[in-house]
């Protein structure tokens, strides 16, 4: 089976380690965190470093770009180099990203949307999402064989897109971007022009935008869901676990749901 160890989430800094439980390895997804932080958490999570074969970026912006540099130089001392994938147009938009593989020599593979990539003994497809970046993805791993384990991540999207819901369906885990409560970010402290932004439809998912999606996504082998980049300005931690459970609730689902947070990992599986 697999599990998602979220280590941070939020526009303070984004990580997760999609660990393929049956052997161990993993793969992780951004790097917007400080090195200490990134060791501590997988520590915790009893993630074995050692075993991360491969980085996979989701776009270029610097909270899920700008700790990748430290963590791959104290990955290499000790003992893993994992190589790291993104999209051609996002690595020539991050210079963070271009220095971190050049500084521990890194393999890079780049992909495209719907490509098919072998990480750490998973199936991993890229799917494009819509963000006001150079390029943005999501990602779907499974398990190699039919039927078996998948997990969706989806964060950093003002939409939902039909590449998204094609490869988000029938997934047995989700992380699932909840970013903001509308009415809070319509009277909360942001600049006019920030607002717009983060409420397009190349910003990121509303509460309400989340729940509908969930609701579409939602299934009888959906193990768990977790409420992903949750705004500390302009939602609460409560709001998005209160309406991811609704959903749940009023399908009859035995989902678990989470909330991921900047500070604190977060484990499903």
């Amino acid at each position: 089976m697999l599990r998602l160890h979220i280590l941070a989430s939020g526009s303070g800094g984004n990580a997760a380690i999609a660990e393929n439980a049956a052997t161990g390895e993993g793969v992780l997804i951004d790097c917007g965190i400080c090195k200490r932080d990134f060791f501590a958490r997988a520590e915790e999570a009893g993630f074995n470093l050692e075993k991360l074969r491969a980085v996979v970026i989701t776009h270029d912006h610097g909270d899920h770009t700008k700790g990748l540099g430290v963590v791959l130089r104290g990955l290499a001392k000790a003992g893993a180099h994992p190589a790291v994938c993104a999209s051609e147009a996002v690595f020539a938009a991050s210079a963070p990203l271009r220095e971190a593989v050049a500084s521990v020599g890194a393999a890079f593979e780049p992909f495209d949307g719907g490509d098919r990539l072998d990480l750490a003994g998973l199936a991993v497809r890229p799917f494009r999402t819509s963000h006001d970046a150079v390029d943005s993805y999501g990602f779907r791993f499974e398990e190699r064989g039919s039927g078996c384990d998948s997990l969706g991540y989806m964060t950093d999207t003002g939409v939902v897109t039909d590449a998204a819901w094609e490869a988000l369906s029938g997934v047995h885990l989700l992380a699932l971007e909840s970013n903001h409560d509308a009415r809070m970010l319509q009277m909360g402290p942001y600049p006019y022009v920030i607002k717009q932004r983060i409420a397009s439809a190349r910003g990121h998912l509303s509460n309400d935008q989340a729940r509908e999606a969930l609701d579409n996504l939602a299934h009888e082998n959906l193990r768990a869901v977790a409420a992903m980049h949750v705004s500390q300005e302009n939602n609460t931690y409560r709001l998005p676990r209160d309406t991811f459970e609704a959903v749940i609730a009023e399908r009859g689902l035995p989902t678990a749901v989470s909330v991921a947070f900047q500070n604190r990992l977060v484990t499903i599986g």
